[in-house]
């Protein structure tokens, strides 16, 4: 059984819950084994949802919203649930995550939650590097990023997130992801690959290295770095 709610102390201070939702849209990421946690079942989703949501108190005034997909695979009643919380507990800041397909409906989202009050959406995506080459034939993400893109969702997106230390990636490669991260966003999120089943694995000698070498990153304001996937409390065995 999984942990669906938590509260994250520290810099990035906030409530997190984990949804059931939707299948993902893309679903072919070659290290995720996250979408297992999907249902095409909307009320078993709306069913355990509605359930987390209960937990959320507005403590931080900010809300991070995950589930294994995007903030689109979230069910009607669900999203009204969140919309009609946010209101109640004077939530300001409410994060959500989206896939690239759906980089040019965010407005959608934005205009949802802010029918009746003002709240600040800030949405996540999971680019994992900015190597094209290692995403779209290790990760088997299938989006290509070039200058005129990265514009894009830099204006877009609030943070991406990396996936870093797995095998056939490099210290270079490593560094370059995340001085191109904080160049085009706000804030970057690092997580350390954790051996999941797929076929993708860890890079040990990275970890060592990152966890040693690079420990200043740790101190950055605008980055936050997962060693565990669990590392924010939640998740769904």
């Amino acid at each position: 059984m999984g942990i669906r709610y938590s509260k994250v102390y520290g810099k990035f201070a906030r409530e997190i819950v984990l949804l059931k939702s939707f299948p993902c849209i893309y679903g072919k990421c070659s290290f995720c084994n996250y979408i297992e946690d999907n249902s095409i079942d909307e009320n078993e989703i709306n069913s355990i949802n509605l359930k987390v949501l209960k937990e959320i108190t507005g403590e931080f005034k900010i809300l991070e919203v995950i589930n294994s997909g995007s903030v689109f695979e979230l069910p009607q009643k669900t999203l009204e649930k969140i919309r009609e919380i946010v209101y109640e507990k004077n939530i300001e800041i409410l994060y959500f995550e989206a896939y690239y397909t759906y980089i040019n409906r965010l407005d959608e989202i934005i205009s949802f939650f802010n029918k009746d009050k003002k709240i600040e959406i800030r949405f996540r995506m999971g680019v994992e590097t900015f190597d094209n080459d290692f995403r779209v034939n290790v990760y088997n993400k299938n989006f290509v990023l070039n200058s005129k893109n990265l514009k894009i969702l830099s204006e877009k997106l609030y943070s991406v997130c990396l996936l870093i230390a797995t095998k056939g990636q490099t210290k270079e490669m490593i560094k370059n992801d995340i001085e191109m991260g904080l160049k085009y966003f706000k804030a970057i999120t690092i997580n350390v690959f954790v051996n999941n089943g797929t076929k993708v694995e860890r890079d040990d000698e990275l970890v060592r290295w990152f966890v040693s070498d690079m420990k200043y990153l740790f101190n950055d304001e605008r980055i936050e770095i997962l060693i565990d996937n669990k590392d924010l409390g939640v998740f769904e065995q």
